[in-house]
């Protein structure tokens, strides 16, 4: 074990600094549990401010799940009173939806992101170790995930929660295990909690920390696991820059799709069309993460055979010398905002309508697309068109993406906008 207290600070400033350098903001968040991982980095990052003049804001996410929760959030909030930096306890109701530890996961960065909102921070700073690599290594390796599932978790990476400014996540504490923060915080006197649930064998990650004590056995230990994945990491930069290059060439997106050239997707390697397969439909449904490797390798096998399918909420179908990704009606059926909300409707539309304020943005459906059937742009056919955004009054079509059937022709004063497809400009 390294030698704690000074080596410890001075290896997060110097992370830090990589992230940050060498314009350092004013002020960044910081987002901690009460667990060891995270009192750690509390405490590592007050002592780096005091150096560096940065400002810090300090939250907590109580996810209600246990009742000792509101007790450890207070833990935290009289810590930073003593530290001097202001204190939120936000709170995260899960709807019993999907997996449990998925949802905490991602509504715990959504009430964060809009808590940094709020105060204007553009940073946030999370304790995840190498442990944290090692495990989650371990994880993707059970489902059988190949590069992009079993890559290291990147230091720094950019996030966007509903309609709400981009915000940096910062991981200091990747290059530090677990012992060395319980060891800084032994040595400091500092105050922790253990969670329960990082030991109930209940939950995934708690019995894969339970096999890495196995497998150190074998010389097989967090620091090897965990360099593996740093590894995989570094050559899939590599791999996407690639695949980047060949979705420049042989994709285009049109009509809320993306069209895909078939014999070019043909001739690339298995390993490229999984990945511009997982890039459109990540982009297509705006998924989070990709689905699981065994489904996208059979609706790629299909794809390469002249069929299609479906998948996270995506249709896939061959058109002429092109296969097509586009949305799969059903999973926007339901799905409405308005004009002028701010929200963008599935993630990916907005519009710019200002006689339409406040009308709803639902899907065209198959009652849309018989009022524009007569109107639609080349190309764009019912399977495609009936999930795509439309603005109604009552049971009619105002307008949708290339038809305006208003009576006001095509001007500027209506005007959608698609996201665009930037296939591998996401870090993990």
């Amino acid at each position: 074990m390294k030698e704690p207290s000074v080596s410890l600070d001075q290896r997060f400033a110097d992370a830090m600094g990589q992230l940050l350098g060498p314009d350092f903001p004013a002020e960044i968040g910081l987002a901690v549990s009460g667990g060891g991982d995270s009192m750690a980095m509390l405490y590592l990052a007050h002592n780096w401010s005091h150096v560096w003049g940065v400002r810090l804001h300090v939250v907590t996410v109580d996810h209600g799940l246990r009742a000792e929760a509101a007790d450890e959030a207070a833990m935290v909030a009289g810590e930073c009173r003593v530290l001097g930096w202001p204190h939120a306890t936000l709170r995260w109701h899960w709807d019993g939806q999907g997996n449990l530890m998925e949802a905490a996961r991602k509504g715990r960065l959504a009430v964060i992101s809009g808590w940094c909102t709020e105060r204007g921070l553009r940073h946030v700073a999370m304790a995840h170790t190498r442990n944290d690599l090692a495990e989650t290594f371990l994880m993707r390796l059970k489902r059988g995930s190949g590069l992009e599932g079993l890559a290291a978790m990147a230091p720094k990476r950019s996030i966007s929660c509903e309609n709400r400014p981009e915000l940096t996540v910062l991981r200091p504490c990747l290059g530090m295990r677990r012992e060395e923060l319980r060891h800084y915080l032994t040595v400091l006197k500092g105050r922790w909690v253990e969670d329960p649930t990082n030991e109930n064998p209940a939950f995934e990650r708690a019995r894969m920390r339970g096999a890495l004590s196995l497998l150190a056995e074998e010389g097989i230990d967090v620091d090897i696991l965990a360099a593996t994945a740093e590894r995989l990491r570094d050559e899939r930069l590599a791999v996407n820059a690639r695949a980047d290059g060949i979705c420049a060439t042989i994709v285009r997106q049109r009509h809320g799709a993306l069209f895909v050239e078939t014999d070019s997707f043909a001739e690339m390697e298995l390993a490229t069309q999984r990945r511009v397969l997982i890039a459109a439909l990540r982009h297509i449904s705006g998924a989070g993460h990709p689905p699981r490797a065994e489904a996208v390798e059979r609706l790629r096998n299909r794809v390469v055979s002249g069929g299609g399918g479906t998948l996270s909420g995506c249709e896939v179908a061959q058109s002429r010398d092109r296969f097509v990704v586009f949305r799969e009606f059903n999973a926007v059926a339901q799905t409405e905002t308005r004009v002028g909300e701010g929200r963008p409707w599935d993630k990916r539309w907005n519009v710019i309508a200002p006689r339409y304020q406040g009308l709803p943005i639902r899907a065209l459906g198959d009652d849309g697309w018989q009022q524009i059937a007569a109107r639609r742009p080349d190309s764009l056919t019912h399977a495609i068109a009936r999930s795509l955004p439309a603005v109604w009054r009552g049971d009619t079509v105002l307008t949708c993406p290339g038809v305006d059937l208003d009576g006001y022709g095509s001007g500027s004063d209506v005007q959608w906008r698609e996201m665009p497809f930037f296939p591998f400009h996401l870090s993990h």
